[in-house]
């Protein structure tokens, strides 16, 4: 079974919205595995929301059974945390892998900025868990990585230790494509927005029915 993570990582409750707006994304309940069987899984992701992305590396960190994981473009942010639950993981030799800190945004006084602050550290040490599991490198070296957004070409995550092999020419994929460009998640304020008029669409076809 081969499954593929493309695109923002994200919600389930969001995940609709990228799929109107037809925008490749996933989402923990994508995942659909089979318990006891196997996992194919290949990754292309510019990362996204970390609490799913958690849901999803953890749900393959339990499963019963091997996960090849590939990476066939690129593993960033939160889509590389989801590579490292491979038991073996693979990596096209065009593709890429970033890790980076927790980012936010937020309102308030000095106190709620303190705040916030200290929830980014803590959630930058649960995420550098998954680099430590797969490399076996210290907190702090992992940390420092995170702090300069590191990128790793394929030589350099097979020396890291964040991956296990490079792809060869026979078994790379044929059809991927590079291109320079940055990723952004839809805004909430559009999240809610399109939630809002898809709720009150759905009231108003309740009362249609009761009429």
């Amino acid at each position: 079974m081969t499954i593929k993570i493309n695109g923002t990582i994200v919600s389930n409750d969001d995940k609709w919205i990228y799929d109107w707006c037809e925008m490749d994304a996933f989402c923990p309940k994508d995942l659909n595995l089979i318990d006891g069987q196997d996992v194919d899984i290949e990754i292309n992701s510019p990362g996204g929301y970390i609490y799913p992305a958690s849901e999803i590396y953890t749900a393959l960190m339990q499963h019963k059974g091997n996960v090849n994981v590939t990476i066939t473009g690129r593993a960033a942010s939160a889509a590389s945390v989801i590579a490292m639950a491979g038991t073996k993981v693979s990596m096209s030799p065009t593709a890429q892998i970033m890790i980076h800190n927790v980012s936010a945004t937020g309102s308030g006084d000095y106190r709620d900025f303190e705040h916030y602050a200290e929830q980014l550290k803590k959630s930058n040490d649960t995420i550098a868990n998954a680099y430590m599991l797969k490399t076996g490198k210290t907190r702090e070296e992992i940390l420092q990585l995170m702090d300069f957004e590191t990128w790793f070409i394929p030589e350099e995550a097979l020396e890291y230790g964040l991956i296990d092999e490079i792809l060869s020419r026979d078994s790379a994929p044929s059809d991927i494509r590079l291109v320079a460009a940055s990723d952004y998640l839809i805004p909430q304020a559009v999240i809610d927005k399109l939630k809002q008029e898809k709720e009150q669409e759905q009231l108003n076809l309740l009362k249609l029915k009761e009429r």
